[in-house]
């Protein structure tokens, strides 16, 4: 399965660049507060962890593999600061493609809303590039997640997966 290539998607107050290993050197201090990693798992990596990180995401996985991964950091506009990233992972369903969908923004920048303006360009972004379906995996304890994922429109539902909340957005359109 082949799909979108990772581009520059640009908001108000944001610029999404995709995801290059260099990225890493500004990228470690943003997600080295061990609170940021509260709801999404294990702690914050070394830079030569992350630098692997990237190596691997940066790749892609493998061939055979019916999912492919887009990856962006973001940015604020006015100076460059790299303050998080955002990720889709698309996969094939009936009816069209799906992207899960996460954001992650470094404590510093937290309460700006960021992650909302972040989340909802790639939520455009995807559905202009024909992605039928959005959905993201949210721990229930994850209240501002939540807040997010709510204002990009999507809803949770009664799936689970590894202990999170799975929110949908069955639609093609971009959300509001």
């Amino acid at each position: 399965m082949y799909g979108p290539i990772a581009e520059t998607i640009r908001t108000q107050r944001l610029v999404l660049e995709p995801l290059a290993v260099h990225h890493a050197d500004e990228m470690a201090p943003v997600l080295d507060d061990p609170r940021l990693h509260a709801y999404i798992g294990g702690e914050p990596l070394s830079l030569d962890e992350l630098r692997a990180r990237y190596e691997h995401l940066v790749a892609g996985p493998a061939p055979f593999h019916q999912e492919y991964w887009l990856n962006w950091i973001v940015r604020r506009a006015r100076d460059g600061q790299a303050v998080g990233y955002v990720q889709a992972t698309v996969t094939p369903a009936p009816g069209g493609p799906q992207a899960a969908l996460a954001w992650v923004i470094g404590m510093p920048y937290q309460g700006f809303g960021f992650a909302t303006e972040a989340a909802r360009a790639l939520a455009g972004w995807l559905t202009g590039h024909g992605i039928a379906v959005l959905t993201a995996a949210i721990h229930p304890a994850n209240r501002a997640s939540a807040s997010v994922a709510s204002r990009l429109g999507l809803r949770p539902t009664g799936e689970t997966a590894d202990g999170e909340t799975i929110w949908r957005l069955p639609r093609a359109d971009p959300p509001p």
